[in-house]
This record gives C-alpha cells, sequence and structure tokens, in this order.
C-alpha cells in the first residue's frame, strides 16, 4: 500500500535540516530522562542516608513520638523492629525533604526565567518551613490533646493497651495533614497575587470554606469522631482567616 513506507523511504522524503532537528530533540529528550534519573537516585540516597541516621537514634525518636501515650506494648513478635523501620523511613524521608526539595527546583531551573527562578526560590523554602511548622505545631499541641481525649474513655473496667504499631499509624496520619493545611495561606496568597481572589471574595466564600474545613477533616481524620475532625478543621479556619487579612492588608486585594 502506498502509506507502507520503510524508515530509510520516510527519512529520504526529509531534507537534511528536518533531520538534524528532530536528532537534536531525540537527543534533549534522552539528556533530561538522564536527568531525571541522575536526580532521582540522588533523592533516593538522601533518603536511605536520613533514614540510617534516624534509626541510628530511633530509641530517642520513638521515646519523643511515645510521651502523649506513655507506656506501650507491642502484640507481635516483629511488630517493634517493623515500627522502627517505618518510623526510620518517615523521619529519614523529612529529614532528606531538603535535598529532594533542592533536586526538583534544579531539575525545573533550566526552563524558568529569572523572575520564576525568583520566586520559585522564595516559595520553596517558605512551603518547606510552613510544612515543618504544621507537623510541629500538630504534635506538641493538637496531638497531645487528642491522646487525652481519647484515653479519658479508660475507667476502672476498661483499661487502654496501646499497640506500638497501631499508635504510630494513628500519629502518622493524625500529624501528616497539618503539614499539609498549613500551606493553605501560601496558596491562598499566591492565588491573589496573581489576580484569581480577592480580600472580598475570600471574605464572602467564608460560610462555604467552614463547612468545606469540617468536610476535609471528616475524610482525613484518622478516627470518624468530631472530636478529631474539628482539631481538624478549626486550624484550617484559623489559617484561612490569616489568609483574609494577608491579602486585605498587606498584599492590599
Amino acid at each position: 500500500m502506498a502509506d507502507e513506507r520503510s524508515y530509510e523511504e520516510y527519512v529520504g522524503e526529509k531534507t537534511p535540516a528536518e533531520i538534524e532537528e528532530a536528532a537534536k530533540g531525540n537527543m534533549t529528550l534522552l539528556r533530561h530522562l538522564d536527568e531525571l534519573r541522575s536526580r532521582l537516585i540522588y533523592s533516593i540516597i538522601a533518603i536511605a542516608i536520613g533514614s540510617g541516621i534516624c534509626y541510628f537514634f530511633i530509641e530517642d525518636i520513638m521515646h519523643y513520638l511515645t510521651i502523649p501515650a506513655g507506656k506501650l506494648y507491642y502484640m507481635q513478635p516483629a511488630e517493634a523492629f517493623f515500627t522502627y523501620m517505618k518510623v526510620s523511613f518517615f523521619a529519614g524521608f523529612l529529614l532528606a525533604m531538603p535535598v529532594i526539595l533542592y533536586h526538583v527546583w534544579r531539575f525545573f531551573l533550566p526552563a524558568l526565567t529569572g523572575k520564576e527562578r525568583f520566586l520559585i526560590g522564595l516559595v520553596v523554602p517558605i512551603s518547606a518551613g510552613l510544612f515543618f511548622i504544621g507537623l510541629a505545631f500538630a504534635f506538641f499541641f493538637v496531638l497531645p490533646a487528642g491522646i487525652k481525649f481519647f484515653l479519658g474513655f479508660g475507667n476502672a473496667d476498661l483499661q487502654p493497651l496501646l499497640s506500638i504499631g497501631k499508635y504510630l499509624d494513628f500519629v502518622i496520619a493524625f500529624v501528616l495533614p497539618f503539614g499539609f493545611i498549613f500551606e493553605l495561606p501560601l496558596i491562598i496568597v499566591i492565588l491573589a497575587k496573581m489576580g484569581f481572589v480577592t480580600s472580598a471574595f475570600l471574605r464572602k466564600k467564608r460560610k462555604i470554606v467552614i463547612f468545606l474545613t469540617f468536610v476535609i477533616g471528616a475524610v482525613i481524620s484518622p478516627t470518624p469522631d468530631v472530636f478529631s475532625q474539628s482539631m481538624i478543621a478549626v486550624p484550617m479556619i484559623l489559617l484561612y482567616e490569616i489568609s483574609v487579612f494577608i491579602v486585605r492588608f498587606v498584599l492590599r486585594k
């Protein structure tokens, strides 16, 4: 058939300039893939090193993680070991996050303009800082209150017996969302700076936002009770109000 042509015949119809341009495109793609692979390897190595460091200090890390709950138990022979490994990996990932963000930034750097590089260089550290502030806020203020609330249901006939594995799963599921929740002011400020939202618009949508915060709290809360949902929703509402204040009085929009 007429459409069934060999590769040599197809190339023969191209001009030398077109062939050279296609070859350059393929080489550029291969260079990008090679750079992506290298930066992924560096990020994985950083996580591995961070996990190793955290495993070396795992006893101290576990001591601080278990302070809100007190004495814990493990119900299966390997439960404590695998919990230690999970905590080491999670903490190692957090420790390696600056390295990971650096390689992500370096990968996209060639495609950015000077102004975009400045903005990304400003936004990324702020975003990472807000994420860690959210984790710290949840661990030091919200988590102890949550643990105290749940353990308060115990009595003389009903004593809590917390498993180390289940407890750490609860802590991670409870604390981690706050890292993303604390990104809310940054996201709103960026949207306001780009002209997508104004302070008047944000004030107008306040009731809807309050409703959505409780819906989000119900979805991401590790337990279905109203207390956990409120512990997630209330900080989101406060962060939203802070964002409205910044947009109105700092950005004046």
